[in-house]
């Protein structure tokens, strides 16, 4: 067998990419590569690869993760109970427990036809803004829908109605490769349905957003603030199309408006804000920073429904139980890549690269040396993503705004972990609402500033997709 590099030479040649094209040549894996997660990364492949502690977690800080982690699995029970440390569920909720929608600490997915409840997939609401509503719009982003809130809900504790019910139809939508293969894209259409309470306003918008994976939370939360400002300025002055916009954000501690990172639509600012708000409207559950139900005036039974907090007030998630699962979801580690040295994957790197990706999903970074866990602390990452909004054009587009993100504005996601979806969630579902059945689907759904990517691939003839798909899969 000859080398490497004349192998390389040789697959490249037959995927059409020539010496004088300006991609960058990647001819063999760079150092530390496979480590994703650096000294954090852990080597589990399997089934539970995103359920493991960051790799350089010394065993005397494992006994919170553990801890952490049964809050964020068990499921949690209707107030009164003798089980009062996980009492006070709903009255409203999607899920019962944490992991109910980040099963095995995966992706989510939207509902089957079949499906009683969507679980794993919630859905947004809001009404247009209008400058009544300037302090709501600062502090929430949108402004909820006056009956249903800001989140549907379809599930309930007994007595209380819950809100309805979600469905997904789908429309199929063909696409054309330049070689004259044709797959079948699918577009979904969302419908509430069974309003428990009366109908909603005139002009709701609408967001499902599926549970994206946990791994690498605390990672992306120590990113220093002026990497991800300097990637909206890098991309400003390149004046190609690429125009990535941090979001501004309101921190419920800090009362102030600070940059976003988590979420669709980075509009969370980090990791507790985004527990807090989980608990409160996926589980109904109050914090001392959340200190009251997801009930809007017009459910009088949510209102009334017996509540979990204890006699002198103390929230339903206690200080300590959120700092658990803090804990937990910051130090939830990343899988190592697989196979990053292989000829097709680092011919598939060239081609992701050719394709001009890595202008919003940007490959490294160093953590802060101040990271919140000193573990995650100087560590030199590979996620793939600027933690920036896109316009992702009309093809994703949910019409609804979330702070500065507008309606077809989306936040880059990592992509660190991506091939391992359907071992960990047993499928291969992307997007923000589980749309796209394959990889190959969720790049050909890309529009707006990453239509000329799109476009590219679509020259990409069978070996330049297979091993653009190597490439994706081995992250």
């Amino acid at each position: 067998m000859p080398p490497l590099p004349l192998r390389l030479s040789a697959l490249f040649l037959a995927l059409g990419l020539s010496a004088c094209d300006d991609a960058p040549r990647f001819t063999k894996a760079e150092p530390g590569e496979a480590s994703s997660g650096g000294s954090a990364t852990v080597r589990k492949t399997d089934q539970n690869a995103f359920s493991l502690p960051s790799a350089n977690l010394p065993p005397s800080r494992r006994v919170d993760f553990s801890v952490g982690n049964s809050f964020f699995r068990s499921p949690w029970v209707i107030a009164p109970s003798t089980t009062t440390a996980r009492d006070g569920l709903g009255p409203l909720f999607n899920t019962n427990a944490c992991q109910g929608c980040h099963i095995k600490d995966g992706r989510g997915h939207p509902p089957g036809p079949d499906a009683p409840n969507a679980v794993s997939m919630l859905v947004r609401l809001s009404i247009p803004d209008a400058p009544a509503y300037a302090k709501i719009i600062e502090q929430q982003g949108v402004v909820p829908e006056p009956v249903y809130g800001g989140q549907f809900q379809d599930m309930a504790i007994p007595g209380v109605a819950p809100e309805g019910k979600v469905r997904v139809d789908y429309t199929p939508v063909p696409i054309r490769f330049n070689d004259g293969t044709e797959i079948e894209l699918r577009k979904p259409s969302l419908s509430i349905t069974q309003l428990g309470y009366g109908p909603m306003h005139p002009d709701t918008r609408f967001s499902a957003r599926v549970a994206p994976p946990m791994i690498g939370l605390g990672l992306l939360e120590a990113i220093p603030e002026e990497a991800i400002l300097a990637n909206a300025a890098a991309q400003a002055r390149d004046n190609n199309g690429i125009a990535g916009r941090p979001n501004r954000v309101w921190d419920d501690a800090q009362r102030q408006t600070v940059l976003g990172r988590f979420g669709w639509k980075a509009g969370q600012p980090n990791l507790n804000q985004q527990n807090v708000h989980a608990f409160s409207g996926d589980m109904g559950l109050t914090t001392s920073l959340r200190p009251f139900d997801d009930c809007t005036d017009a459910q009088r039974a949510c209102k009334q429904a017996p509540s979990g907090n204890g006699p002198d007030g103390e929230p339903e998630v206690s200080d300590n139980i959120l700092r658990l699962v803090l804990f937990y979801t910051r130090n939830l580690a990343v899988p190592a890549r697989r196979d990053v040295s292989a000829p097709d994957v680092l011919a598939g790197k060239n081609l992701f690269f050719q394709a001009g990706c890595q202008s919003c999903h940007t490959p490294k970074y160093t953590t802060a040396a101040n990271a919140a866990e000193p573990e995650l602390a100087n560590q030199v990452i590979r996620p793939y993503s600027d933690l920036l909004l896109h316009d992702m054009g009309e093809g994703l587009a949910d019409h609804r705004s979330e702070f500065q993100a507008g309606g077809r504005d989306w936040r880059t996601p990592p992509l660190w972990g991506i091939g391992l979806t359907q071992a960990v969630s047993g499928h291969t579902q992307f997007l923000h609402d589980g749309r796209a059945r394959n990889l190959l689907e969720a790049v050909l759904w890309h529009g707006g500033e990453a239509k000329a990517a799109q476009q590219q691939v679509l020259t990409f003839n069978a070996e330049q997709r297979a091993a653009l798909l190597a490439f994706l899969n081995s992250l």
